[in-house]
């Protein structure tokens, strides 16, 4: 269902970039990130680090801006964060109903994406500084399973968090180059999470029909969660990344 949700919201704003082209804009942009995970998971009743890999992880947003003062923007991003990892459970380890006994073998999988449905405004834009400010739906969709070699045991996660949104760019005169920050912060109740991205982006192409930027940067996404669908986190995914941005 989440899947058809978002094809449906690409396509009506593919379908509004003749407008958007002429009085806003179309943003398509993607990255590659290379991360570190670290950190532990689990139940109330404990959380166990599985000593969780590094991976690459692939994520990718669409954006349509437009003139209207009063009627935010809006921005829809998906990104996966899947890993796995094994561990020698020290003490007994509660998970999904399971219990596993101090000393067992118990091998992670960790496959979490979350989509985020961001309305926003722009503040303040002068050409060379620019201000966004708004707020995500952060809709998590995933399976983190652990496993020995008799017994799995499965928490399935779908749920819907709010966060803040801010982006800024700041132009440096004379050149191709822009910086830039952006983020989703939530630290309120049982959750404590942020994403936020820094980097420089180099704009290879500016013309009347398209214009396309190249970005490097480091990302990191925090993930403090206390009973979302009965799981408890305190992991975070941090490193370098790579990508495109496409104007049109």
């Amino acid at each position: 269902m989440k899947k058809t949700a978002l094809a449906i919201l690409v396509t009506g704003l593919l379908s509004a970039s003749a407008m958007a082209d002429t009085i806003g804009g179309l943003y398509i942009g993607g990255s590659i990130w290379s991360n570190e995970a670290s950190g532990a998971f689990g139940e109330k009743s404990g959380l166990v680090d599985f000593n969780l890999k590094d991976e690459e992880q692939g994520s990718f947003y669409i954006a349509l801006e437009h003139p209207l003062p009063f009627i935010p923007n809006l921005m829809v991003a998906s990104t996966t964060i899947d890993t796995d990892g094994s561990t020698t459970l020290l003490q007994d380890f509660d998970f999904a109903g399971d219990r596993f006994n101090a000393g067992t073998d118990l091998k992670s999988t960790f496959d979490v994406s979350y989509v985020d449905y961001t309305l926003y405004y722009e503040l303040f834009d002068n050409g060379l500084f620019s201000f966004d400010f708004g707020l995500t739906a952060r809709d998590f969709d995933g399976d983190i399973t652990v496993s020995s070699s008799t017994e799995s045991a499965k928490i399935s996660v779908t749920e819907i968090v709010p966060m803040l949104y801010v982006s800024t760019i700041i132009g440096l005169p004379g050149t191709d180059f822009n910086l830039f920050a952006n983020g989703n912060l939530l630290s309120i109740g049982d959750h404590t999470m942020y994403d936020y991205q820094v980097g420089v982006s180099y704009e290879l192409v500016d013309n009347l029909a398209v214009d396309v930027n190249l970005t490097l940067g480091y990302r990191a996404v925090q993930l403090e969660l206390e009973d979302l669908d009965n799981l408890y986190t305190d992991i975070e995914f941090k490193g370098v990344f790579a990508g495109a941005v496409v104007h049109f």
